[in-house]
């Protein structure tokens, strides 16, 4: 949380430089046009007055520039409270289980579970479960076959023959397909608890218990520890 709170923090101070620095320059600019303008108009020709339209324009222009750092400073104190905004509801997931994209998941004292969901309702849906070597170990069939939702899927961590599989990594694969045997698009997500979270390119980064990461924007659902 520290290392995320620095780096908003570090966000926050790049965009105010930003802003100071134009603000200093434009600073600049006005001396620099006062110190002109004072001196031309003590050694004018009195007989020949000076054309005031030109540092009326120069004046004008100034202004306008003054205007524009103004609106800039805004938009980047708004930018600001949107991402703090952002963050704090990112840091409220965790301590929180998530589900986000991806295939694996731990089984564990023989216990496991994960989930899917399909682009378009399905007539047929199953998993198949392979281990860390990329063996089929188990299938699940008859799954649930509807779209628009996350489904969920516990698995007993047993193989097709009943023998119970020793705990580790598994993989899910979701097969769909319709009532013309034509494959559904299908995804499945992994279930990991996040233990923290850090900004990276502007985006809050998950840090989950299986040792991946997953984009707080992914996240297809949230819920309490039991």
């Amino acid at each position: 949380m520290a290392d995320a709170i620095s780096s908003l923090t570090g966000n926050t101070a790049t965009t105010q430089t930003a802003s100071a620095a134009a603000t200093a320059g434009l600073n600049t600019d006005y001396k620099s046009f006062l110190t002109l303008l004072t001196a031309q108009l003590t050694n004018q020709d009195p007989l020949e007055p000076m054309d005031s339209s030109t540092f009326v324009t120069q004046l004008a222009q100034l202004s306008q520039v003054e205007q524009a750092i103004q609106t800039n400073s805004n938009l980047e104190n708004l930018t600001t409270q949107l991402a703090s905004a952002g963050l704090s509801n990112d840091l409220g997931l965790i301590g929180h289980e998530v589900s986000v994209p991806g295939g694996q998941f731990d089984l564990v004292n023989g216990v496991a579970s994960f989930d899917y969901a399909l682009e378009t309702a399905a007539n047929t849906v199953s998993a198949s479960i392979t281990n860390s070597a990329g063996e089929i170990v188990a299938q699940i069939d008859d799954l649930a076959a509807g779209a628009g939702t996350l489904h969920r899927v516990n698995w007993s961590g047993r193989a097709a023959d009943g023998t119970q599989l020793d705990d580790g990594i598994y993989t899910a694969e979701i097969i769909a397909t319709d009532v013309d045997g034509e494959t559904i698009n299908a995804s499945a997500y992994t279930r990991s608890v996040v233990q923290g979270l850090t900004l990276e390119n502007g985006q809050s980064l998950l840090s989950l218990a299986n040792g991946n990461t997953a984009l707080a924007s992914a996240v297809a659902a949230v819920s309490a520890l039991q």
